[in-house]
């Protein structure tokens, strides 16, 4: 993928270094764990939006600690900017042909754990989009765990990451994250999660609409 000299996107945000610590965590349940179970073999990639749907909460500390970014982050940083900012370009343009205003959501960049409007979440969980307020979280160490676990390696693989994750801004756009969350209070638990099989599909299909 030729993207080194190409235009980065504005909307990043970097929390690298930061510091966060939690007490008092609700557990899941086993419902929630059926549903993260759910989300792992379908995409593996459990998002953010299972903590706001499920209502995890914990009361959190924020410090600064040294950082160091690694020649291999910069260009992993630089490499997120530029398909960030592809997405915002395609579809601020697939927006404007349908009479919409493309809302541009943010990029947050973080080490280990953050704070987010849908809560408190580390890196295990793997990058997650927050409808809370609009911003999509990623720990660039995702990148060696896509090679080291899920075997898949290459700019390609980290591309449709965070395509897929704009994907869930464009759900949310349009009103589809609001959707599922009022499914989840009318419909039985094994209803609700085939509906959030079919969200994370759906986001994997506005993923294909970035063209990489």
């Amino acid at each position: 993928m030729k993207w080194r000299g190409r235009k980065q996107s504005s909307n990043v945000e970097d929390r690298r270094g930061r510091s966060v610590s939690r007490k008092g965590i609700a557990g899941l349940g086993g419902a929630g764990l059926i549903i993260m179970v759910v989300f792992a073999l379908i995409t593996g990639n459990p998002t953010m939006i299972l903590e706001q749907l499920l209502g995890i909460q914990g009361e959190q500390q924020s410090t600064s600690v040294p950082y160091t970014e690694s020649e291999e982050d910069q260009e992993l940083a630089g490499f997120v900017s530029v398909v960030l900012n592809d997405t915002e370009a395609v579809w601020s343009e697939r927006f404007e042909e349908n009479g919409m205003t493309y809302k541009e959501p943010t990029l947050v960049l973080y080490t280990d754990a953050v704070q987010t409007a849908c809560g408190f979440s580390s890196s295990a969980v793997g990058p997650f989009y927050c409808p809370g307020d609009q911003k999509l979280y990623i720990d660039l160490s995702f990148y060696n765990q896509l090679k080291t676990e899920f075997n898949a390696s290459g700019d390609f693989a980290m591309a449709y990451v965070i395509a897929h994750e704009v994907g869930h801004h464009v759900q949310t756009l349009l009103g589809k994250s609001q959707q599922l969350n009022q499914l989840r209070q009318e419909l039985s638990q094994n209803e609700f999660n085939e509906y959030s099989v079919r969200f994370e599909l759906q986001a994997d299909y506005y993923a294909g609409v970035l063209k990489i």
